[in-house]
């Protein structure tokens, strides 16, 4: 099964709108917050292919990108269909 990984901070609103959209679609995410350990934004900017924003999406070892990339793929109608192997929030 595939999971989601998100790359946040606090004070983001832009990962506040993505952890809202995801949960709207009733999955479960793994959130990895960055605020102030640099090793940790490092690891976020490899696996992102040199990606420093937040947030940062991850789909099973698909890169995403930001809140307006899958956005952008839900509005296409495009983000169901990576979901469908994802843990489903069951509460």
């Amino acid at each position: 099964m595939k999971c989601i990984r998100l790359y946040t901070t606090r004070w983001c609103p832009y990962c506040v709108m993505a952890k809202r959209l995801l949960g709207d679609k009733g999955v479960r995410y793994e959130e990895i917050p960055v605020d102030g350990d640099p090793a940790r934004r490092e690891q976020m900017r490899q696996e992102a292919g040199g990606g420093w924003t937040v947030p940062q999406i991850f789909i099973g070892d698909r890169h995403i990108g930001g809140f307006d990339d899958m956005a952008a793929l839900d509005q296409r109608g495009e983000l169901d269909p990576l979901l469908n192997d994802i843990d489903k929030d069951e509460s």
